[in-house]
This record gives structure tokens, C-alpha cells and sequence, in this order.
């Protein structure tokens, strides 16, 4: 079946953030000036304005803790009515607390959903090129 929702598309500042998710990893940009990560990436930092920036690799086996979500009973955009309830949640990476990241939580019940859950990132290759980071509660 063909994938029905928008795919994200590669531009300059995002490129390697979606290259590293095709292969399944994870990459944050982090700042060399300050040392501050950003997420989503930018063309330059958004904590001190600096331009010198590089890709940090956090590998394929991420975690990360519930700090909050919603649960919405409407689809916002098309393909995703057979997705509701969908759970939208902002998750702290286990290895830089600092660094919250945008997530679809898969597999949960919204009942089921807590701040401080413990979640790991999985993958949904939606095309033959493009992969999805997506997130499941451990268990």
C-alpha cells in the first residue's frame, strides 16, 4: 500500500538529520562555539547565532522519557484519519535530556500514556528511500 501522508522533505539545514534516519540512526546538530544541540536543525544555532555547527551520531538504539503529549481525535492532515486517536508527544533523549524531540508514539493506548514514560525510537520505512523515526513505550 502506498504511503497517504506527507513525507518530510531534505533541504540544506535538515539533509543530514534525514539521511542518518534512513539508515535507521539518529543525528542531532550540535553547535561547536557553545556546544549547545539543536533540534529541529537550523541553519545556524538558535542558542547563541553561531554558524559553526556539525552532526553528532547517537546510534540506532535511542531512548528518550515522555516530558509531554497530547492525544488528538481529529486528523490534522490528510492520511492520517486511520491513525486516531493519535498520540503526539515531545520526548527528553536519554543521552542529552536537553534535546526534546517531536514524536508519534506507536502501539499505546492514550490511557496508557504518562509523563516520565520510558520510549524507545523505532523506524517505519514508508518508502524505499525514507525511513520514519517513530516511538514505542518499553517495556
Amino acid at each position: 500500500m502506498e504511503f497517504q501522508k506527507p513525507i518530510p522533505l531534505k533541504n540544506q539545514d535538515n539533509s543530514p538529520y534525514w539521511d542518518a534516519a534512513d539508515r535507521h540512526q539518529l543525528k542531532i546538530q550540535k553547535c561547536n562555539d557553545c556546544q549547545a544541540y539543536a533540534h529541529p536543525p537550523g541553519p545556524t544555532c538558535a542558542k547563541c547565532g553561531g554558524g559553526r555547527l556539525s552532526w553528532i551520531d547517537f546510534g540506532d538504539h535511542v531512548k528518550a522519557t515522555i516530558y509531554s503529549y497530547i492525544v488528538s481525535y481529529r486528523p490534522f492532515l490528510p492520511g492520517f484519519q486511520d491513525d486516531l486517536p493519535l498520540v503526539i508527544a515531545q520526548a527528553s533523549l536519554e543521552d542529552v535530556p536537553s534535546v526534546r524531540i517531536m514524536c508519534n508514539v506507536l502501539d499505546c493506548k492514550p490511557d496508557d500514556m504518562h509523563i516520565g514514560m520510558p520510549v524507545k525510537m523505532v523506524w517505519d520505512d514508508i518508502t524505499e528511500d525514507r525511513a520514519l523515526p517513530q516511538w514505542k513505550p518499553i517495556d
